[in-house]
């Protein structure tokens, strides 16, 4: 029975890891969409490399979890229910932040798509122009075979 409840324990902790983990996820992803509506690329790019991280850290900490994967909730020994209700919730909290988690990066990526179209936007604007500009300041080419329209009277 005290190898179920250190396991149990275990799991416990597994859990607020997760969570943990999952808790700085979501606030480097709201930091993101922040840095994505600037257009501080460089920082992003500083963001996303801790972001990478965190995101190795938390597979490991699902691999953790594997064990636990196929055992039977109600066969597993809690030392309280109160513990058991603890860690039930703070599972519960982790499956909230995975879902905002989401929402955050597709609406960041929404947001990137939106900043390259308007960059290829500008970028075709200031291409039309220059050639516009070549043309207006282009040296007047010699025309051949001028008609004189000027009458010889």
């Amino acid at each position: 029975m005290a190898e179920i409840l250190l396991d149990t324990d275990g799991l416990s902790d597994v859990i607020h890891r997760k969570h943990n983990c999952l808790l700085h996820l979501r606030n480097l992803g709201e930091r993101q969409l922040e840095l994505v509506r600037r257009g501080s690329m460089t920082e992003l790019l500083d963001l996303l490399s801790v972001k990478q991280q965190m995101l190795t850290d938390l597979q490991r900490i699902e691999h953790a979890l594997d064990p636990f994967r196929n055992q039977d909730p109600d066969r597993r020994r809690w030392r309280t229910q109160e513990g058991r209700d603890a860690c039930a919730e703070e599972l519960a909290r982790c499956e909230r932040l995975l879902s905002e988690i989401v929402r955050l990066e597709k609406q960041s990526e929404q947001d990137m798509i939106c900043r390259r179209d308007e960059a290829a936007a500008r970028l075709t604007g200031v291409h039309s122009a220059g050639h516009a500009r070549e043309f207006y300041l282009a040296e007047p080419r010699p025309l051949r075979g001028r008609l004189n329209l000027t009458s010889g009277e």
